[in-house]
């Protein structure tokens, strides 16, 4: 499932739909809201067969750690948020599994929810960071290996049994496969469907994750080629975000990789999920002109068409997978805005899945990803009726009012744009997403109404002034919310007295805050960096 934490926040401004066609999408989108009356809200997932040690502490994590010790069982450790759609993706569609259930005995499950107060000092703990996180652990608290949450649940059974089997944790696998030696078969599959994108550098850096996941690649046993197409694959999206750029050789090898992965309909099928979450920046990397990348979007496309076709993708997987094709669709047309056959059939796409979607929590994962499409495909009017009919019934309705500013903003409507953002910031529950919606707030009011004093000084003041003098307060995903925001009022304030004054009165907010704190205590010292540079606990 894709990681869509910021609603469109990577998108340009929206296309321009000629009335002609608005009519046309007018008439499919009365059929999509007509497609939500009548559906029957279907329960909460029966996650209470697994018995959830819920930890927001340092204390309740070692008593989990201390249970496991005793009964000598593995710690399956979740990190997720009630907001978060693919946390709700995976509570939908895995933890509601009786199969997961009845292997959930087999360890001792703890739920760690990022908006408890003291879960940002745990998620420094093990350095996690992006939701949903899953870590198994052995009974001592050593790491063995963090699993994908992007594989369909019977491929994630599969890997979760792998991860419980192992003896030896995937960092010491890793180096063993990079000088050759011999590994098992379910060794292999445990790097293979290893969640790199959550490692946080805990078994490779970042900047050497291209190369030693393709040395991998290459030592894969011949008799294990899904394996082997895997680690290729994820060291080919590693190359599309590298720095410096690959050389041409690499990218020439890629480009052989592909078109053979995408010429074969098994292999292809058995990528699915990875031709999804990295079709637009592969196309990218591959293809640098408008003809070649046309050429290999098509061709992409077909491989996602029928990688669909399988029937294997959840519904959350399928609307990310039209994500994927509209992007190639842009490719293969050469235009940033979709012709009307193709909104068209977007339209029809998100409205049979949005109707199809009655558990409530795979809806918080569903919809704001549809709308995300929706307004992708230009189609920014149907993303917000869709957005607003599901604002009374959503799990956590503060996320959807994220992408009707956002959508607002693409119209270039400041003043809508800026009341969503600050009903999501002020109706957002926990104290993570609460700093996170309001930091997102102030950004935005120093983008879209610079010129407001009064509002930017009242919105910086409520985020600072709703900050516990707590150690824990001051790590992670709330210490990097933080110094976004010192770095946007920074930018935003220039050379300008008024400005000047307004900021630093924020400082001085944020320095008697710190100031309650024990000194030297990391809390402190983390909340006295926000202003002054560099962080302490990055």
């Amino acid at each position: 499932m894709a990681i869509r934490l910021a609603f469109g926040s990577a998108r340009g401004g929206a296309p321009h739909v000629p009335q002609r066609f608005v009519r046309c999408a007018a008439a499919v989108g009365t059929a999509l809201l007509l497609s939500l009356q009548g559906v029957s809200w279907g329960a909460a997932p029966a996650a209470s067969a697994i018995a959830w040690q819920v930890a927001s502490t340092d204390a309740e994590v070692d008593k989990a750690f201390q249970l496991a010790r005793q009964s000598g069982k593995p710690v399956f450790l979740y990190w997720g948020a009630v907001w978060c759609p693919p946390c709700n993706q995976v509570q939908a569609t895995l933890f509601s599994r009786a199969d997961f259930a009845e292997r959930s005995r087999a360890f001792i499950p703890v739920y760690v929810d990022g908006d408890k107060p003291g879960a940002q000092k745990v998620a420094a703990r093990f350095k996690v960071s992006g939701y949903p996180t899953m870590i198994l652990f052995k009974p001592d608290g050593s790491e063995v290996t963090r699993l994908p949450g992007e594989v369909d649940p019977e491929r994630y059974l599969l890997t979760l049994t792998a991860g419980l089997n192992a003896q030896i944790p995937v960092k010491d696998l890793v180096q063993r496969g990079l000088a050759r030696q011999p590994l098992t078969p379910e060794q292999w599959r445990l790097l293979g469907f290893y969640s790199w994108d959550t490692d946080e550098q805990q078994v490779l850096k970042t900047s050497e994750l291209p190369a030693r996941l393709s040395e991998l690649s290459a030592a894969v046993p011949a008799d294990l080629p899904q394996v082997r197409d895997r680690l290729a694959f994820k060291a080919l999206a590693a190359r599309t975000r590298a720095k410096p750029a690959p050389e041409k050789a690499e990218v020439d090898a890629d480009r052989v990789f592909v078109d053979r992965l995408l010429s074969r309909s098994a292999d292809a099928a058995a990528m699915g999920e990875l031709l999804v979450y990295y079709a637009e920046p592969s196309v990218k990397y591959l293809a640098t002109t408008p003809e070649q990348r046309s050429v290999l979007a098509t061709k992409w496309d077909a491989a996602l068409e029928r990688a669909i076709s399988t029937g294997t993708m959840s519904r959350g997987e399928q609307v990310d997978a039209l994500d994927a094709r509209v992007d190639l669709w842009k490719f293969v047309d050469r235009a940033e805005k979709l012709a009307p056959q193709r909104q068209r059939t977007v339209l029809r796409e998100v409205a049979q899945l949005i109707s199809q979607t009655t558990d409530r929590y795979e809806r918080q994962a569903v919809v704001p990803s549809a709308a995300h499409v929706l307004t992708s495909a230009g189609l920014i009017d149907d993303s917000d009726a869709l957005l607003k009919a599901e604002l009374p019934r959503a799990v956590a309705p503060y996320y959807h009012m994220l992408g009707l500013g956002s959508n607002a903003k693409k119209r270039g409507n400041a003043k809508a744009a800026l009341d969503w953002y600050e009903q999501a910031w002020r109706k957002s529950e926990g104290p993570a997403t609460r700093l996170q919606w309001g930091v997102t707030y102030v950004k935005e009011i120093a983008e879209l109404a610079p010129t407001d004093l009064a509002r930017m000084a009242a919105a910086a003041g409520a985020v600072i002034s709703g900050l516990e003098p707590r150690s824990e307060t001051f790590f992670e995903r709330n210490h990097r919310s933080l110094q976004r925001m010192a770095k946007k009022l920074g930018e935003w304030q220039g050379k300008d007295p008024a400005r000047t004054r307004v900021v630093g009165k924020m400082k001085d907010q944020l320095s008697r805050t710190c100031a309650k704190l024990p000194a030297k205590d990391p809390g402190r010292v983390n909340c006295e960096s926000v202003f002054g540079g560099s962080a302490a606990n990055p």
